[in-house]
């Protein structure tokens, strides 16, 4: 039985096939799935869907890239969210330099990231986080605002060293399909360096479809092939890798 912790089902391109897609996960035995949000319009979405299926879950947040267009108004549409019974987590928030440059929007990211790990800590959920070309900064505000329910370093692609860092300050390292990539390094050392206490499972689907796959879009159906790359890496079973990721996320969600 395996976990993603990390999809995009309410995006458009699943809107005709969305029993479709939770069938296909089931039957390779991804019995649970997080919906995961980068606006309030896409929370909600999430919301209706997670309403429709058992172990099927929404995060409600406002994504790094999203945050520099939205309103700080829709941080009080997004608190009403939280507190939906489907919602387990806040998510995703972060810090992205890659898409955004100039220092002025730079500012409003880190505004949303604090604002939204402070939501976080006053509804006690754990934080999904995403950090692309910014992981000292990531760093410094993940210290300096605790986020006390935890959280999880989504689709990590730092160095082993960082993460055992993020370990250090609560968080979970989430592995997708770069993991799989015949020439991705960095992935495969932190599966092997994690502690299956701390090592979860997603997908990001529909990015980041996993080898041989690569090309085609993603999907929750494609965990097994995540879980048989790192069952490899670290020399136990993939029943192995299923039995701890599930048990950290139902432990991390209090499911």
């Amino acid at each position: 039985m395996f976990f993603d912790t990390h999809c995009h089902l309410n995006d458009k391109r699943y809107e005709n096939d969305i029993e479709g897609y939770v069938e296909r996960a089931k039957a390779v035995g991804v019995n649970y799935l997080l919906i995961v949000a980068w606006d309030v319009k896409s929370s909600k979405k999430a919301i209706k869907i997670a309403e429709r299926f058992n172990n099927v879950y929404a995060a409600a947040g406002i994504h790094p890239v999203d945050a520099v267009k939205t309103p700080k108004s829709d941080l009080k549409e997004l608190e009403k969210l939280l507190t939906h019974p489907k919602v387990i987590a806040v998510g995703e928030i972060g810090l992205d330099y890659h898409w955004i440059k100039d220092e002025k929007e730079r500012t409003i990211e880190h505004e949303f990231f604090i604002a939204q790990i402070e939501l976080a800590n006053k509804y006690k959920k754990p934080v999904l986080i995403h950090m692309r070309d910014a992981t000292s900064d990531t760093y410094e505000v993940l210290k300096s605002n605790i986020p006390r329910y935890q959280g999880i370093m989504h689709s990590y692609s730092g160095s082993k060293e960082m993460a055992l860092r993020f370990i250090d300050l609560g968080m979970y390292i989430s592995l997708a399909g770069p993991v799989t990539f015949l020439n991705a390094r960095e992935p495969k050392e932190v599966a092997k360096v994690v502690s299956e206490e701390r090592l979860l499972l997603e997908t990001d689907a529909p990015y980041l479809t996993p080898h041989p796959y690569r090309g085609k879009l993603n999907e929750s159906a494609n965990i097994p092939l995540i879980a048989k790359t790192i069952a490899t890496i670290r020399n136990v079973s993939v029943e192995k890798v299923a039995e701890f990721t599930t048990k950290n996320a139902k432990t991390l969600f209090k499911l």
